[in-house]
């Protein structure tokens, strides 16, 4: 048994641990008889099972921190991943953001944007809690809202 290791013992490979054990058991229990001279077949061997294999608790500690370390290593494999496709969202989202403004910055100009100051008068001046309306500079307009000409 000594080509499986102890982690071997609780994964897929159990059953060839099994297979080569019920193999040496077969090959040792003919030995024995041929050893006594026996000519018949004593003993039939027809399965092997594995059904409760107990290791050291250091052993098994050290299997579960290694699956643990495994886990862990594949956990941020999908992290790193996961954190790749976030940042490439983001700079399709910042192009987006960015043609957007490219598109707004040229359909703006002074003549819109004095009418907007103009609309903006307007509502401040027919609202209720509005108390002062600030008109400055020579286009009339609020100073928020003057071009600085």
């Amino acid at each position: 048994m000594t080509q499986f290791n102890s982690q071997e013992a609780y994964s897929d490979k159990r059953e060839l641990l099994a297979d080569e054990t019920q193999k040496r058991l077969v090959g040792r229990i003919a030995a024995l008889l041929a050893e006594r001279q026996y000519d018949g077949q004593a003993v039939a061997v027809q399965q092997v099972l594995l059904r409760d294999v107990k290791l050291p608790t250091q052993i098994r500690a050290s299997i579960e921190q290694k699956l643990a370390a495994e886990q862990e290593a594949q956990r941020m494999v999908f992290v790193l991943q996961k954190e790749t496709q976030e940042a490439e969202r983001k700079r399709i989202e910042a192009r987006g953001i960015k043609d957007f403004q490219n598109i707004v910055r040229e359909g703006i100009d002074e003549q819109l944007l004095r009418w907007k100051g103009i609309e903006a008068t307007e509502r401040l001046a027919e609202s209720q809690n509005t108390k002062i309306v600030v008109i400055g500079g020579t286009d009339g307009l609020p100073l928020i809202l003057n071009s600085g000409k």
